[in-house]
């Protein structure tokens, strides 16, 4: 059985743990990592519960954050939101994540659920730009269009470095 649970990325001056934002889920966060220029990741193992709200981590910190959720290290759910660009949400390893989902039934396909690899892209420049970082949307998109190698985490992970966050 693979990986469940969150990644949370943010940046601040406080451990993201110790934030209102993430209440919920403190008692399990452990940091991953920390980057440059006050960025954090930290992770919370859990198949169910919820970590926090990522809206409410961004306006605390007056920066972008993002909630990674690995299903069985198959596919990663993506949710950002910075407090001037607001927020999207997208998906990794989407082959997998249409699986999860049962995309094509009752209609409702996995657009109807993420933004396309393209448009995720577009949102992401616009939060990494908000972070003080130039991405290159191309290079986004080969990682959302990407199957997981063999891990959607590395996905995740590789993603974060694409947007300037974390290097890998």
């Amino acid at each position: 059985m693979g990986y469940w649970g969150y990644f949370v990325v943010g940046r601040g001056e406080r451990p993201l743990a110790e934030l209102d934002a993430l209440a919920g889920a403190t008692d399990g966060m452990v940091r991953r990592t920390s980057a440059p220029g006050g960025w954090q990741v930290w992770e919370y193992p859990s198949s169910d519960g919820d970590v926090g709200n990522m809206n409410a981590l961004a306006r605390e910190t007056g920066a972008p954050a993002l909630f990674g959720y690995v299903m069985n290290s198959e596919c990663v759910v993506l949710e950002a939101a910075a407090p001037e660009s607001g927020t999207w949400t997208t998906c990794l390893a989407r082959a997998a994540m249409a699986g999860y989902l049962g995309a094509g039934r009752e209609g409702l396909t996995l657009e109807d659920y993420f933004l396309e690899p393209r448009d995720a892209a577009e949102h992401a420049v616009r939060w990494a730009a908000e972070a003080g970082h130039e991405v290159n949307a191309d290079a986004l998109v080969d990682v959302l269009t990407s199957d997981p190698d063999p891990v959607a985490e590395n996905l995740f992970f590789r993603f974060l470095d694409r947007l300037g966050v974390v290097p890998l």
